[in-house]
């Protein structure tokens, strides 16, 4: 017998709390959007006329080693400064990785559902493991149209031991050869602002990585809902992929959004809320959201770095000395978690949470 998906609480149990997903209930031949999943007008996202960003072309990291460094580090500041968000080529991550990391996207995802679910935040056998649907479905007037599985990194013994068998070693070959092109951009923005960051500090503000692979099923009716909703990453920097099909944007200063079309090899970096504020106001942290499609599912992979949830946040001495004025207050990293989380996405509010008296 057919699942009543027109009773709200049935579909909610299902698609989030026994954890079938929005693919599970596709895969169940819905043929379209529920109510829970469609979006109020405002937040819907206009696929026609789309603006294309600037940040088509990629930065080649390869000439930070030579004469042009200047010219990248230039590149890299400028871009951290206004939208947010660049692009990458050789980055030090293969192509025939990121290929793997699609695929092997695909491959969890397509499991039986009992096999995701077992990741469930209330029994997954691991905390460093979350499968999941939308941000925080409990709290959000639309859901949206995302299933997700989030990995914490500790170290890459318990990665290999406790992250999904289908992804594990893809993804941490990933997080592992992407970190040293993270500290580059990192000490380069922080040399702009005229710091120069010690291990122990550096080690504190991005002691906590994450991966997630983040699966989209194709959407009967993409105008009515979204993938992922308004908002900006509250950690360091964010590295992700995106396959083929598209459909990131970001916020122009105009109000405007534009699509960050996907660039065969390259990889995304946008700013996090934490640099917005270390950088008191400098470095901006990207609005951004994801729209849905008909054509296929998608699939993404970010790698977050974040601080430890102990580290104290706060604009640098050294900034603040320069400006003159601090423009967000210090506080505890746990804390500014805690907000996030709490909250379903809405734009750059999680921001508010840091602002100076």
């Amino acid at each position: 017998m057919g699942i009543n998906f027109e009773d709200q609480t049935t579909l909610f149990n299902f698609v989030v709390r026994e954890g079938n997903g929005v693919k599970g209930m596709i895969d169940s031949g819905l043929s379209s959007v529920p109510r829970p999943f469609v979006q109020p007008l405002s937040e819907r996202i206009p696929t026609q006329k789309a603006l294309t960003c600037e940040a088509t072309q990629p930065i080649d990291l390869s000439n930070l080693d030579g004469p042009q460094h200047k010219e990248v580090a230039k590149q890299i500041v400028e871009a951290a400064e206004t939208l947010g968000f660049f692009q990458v080529v050789n980055h030090g991550v293969s192509v025939e990785l990121l290929e793997l990391l699609k695929s092997s996207a695909h491959e969890f995802f397509a499991q039986a559902p009992e096999e995701k679910s077992m990741y469930l935040k209330e029994v997954s056998p691991s905390k460093l493991v979350k499968y999941g649907t939308s941000f925080v479905p409990d709290k959000e007037k639309a859901i949206e149209w995302k299933d997700y599985v989030s990995m914490l990194y500790t170290n890459d013994s318990e990665a290999l031991q406790h992250w999904p068998q289908p992804c594990r070693e893809v993804a941490l070959e990933f997080l592992n050869s992407s970190m040293e092109m993270v500290k580059n951009v990192v000490n380069i923005l922080m040399e702009n602002v005229g710091v120069t960051l010690e291990e122990e500090k550096m080690n504190g503000l991005m002691g906590t990585k994450m991966v997630n692979m983040n699966y989209y099923p194709t959407c009967p009716s993409p105008e009515l809902t979204i993938g992922v909703g308004r908002h900006s990453d509250m950690g360091m920097l964010t590295v992700l992929l995106q396959d083929g099909i598209g459909g990131l944007y970001v916020k122009l200063d105009n109000g405007e959004w534009a699509e960050i079309p996907p660039v065969h090899g390259a990889l995304v970096i946008n700013i996090g809320d934490t640099l917005q504020i270390l950088s008191n106001g400098k470095y901006k942290s990207a609005e951004h959201r994801v729209r849905t499609t008909n054509i296929g599912s998608r699939v993404s992979v970010p790698i977050f770095t974040a601080p430890n949830p102990s580290q104290k946040v706060g604009p640098l001495p050294e900034v603040v000395k320069r400006d003159g004025v601090a423009r967000y207050k210090e506080f505890l990293f746990q804390d500014y978690m805690n907000n996030f989380f709490g909250q379903p996405h809405d734009g750059k509010k999680s921001l508010d949470f840091a602002r100076a008296e």
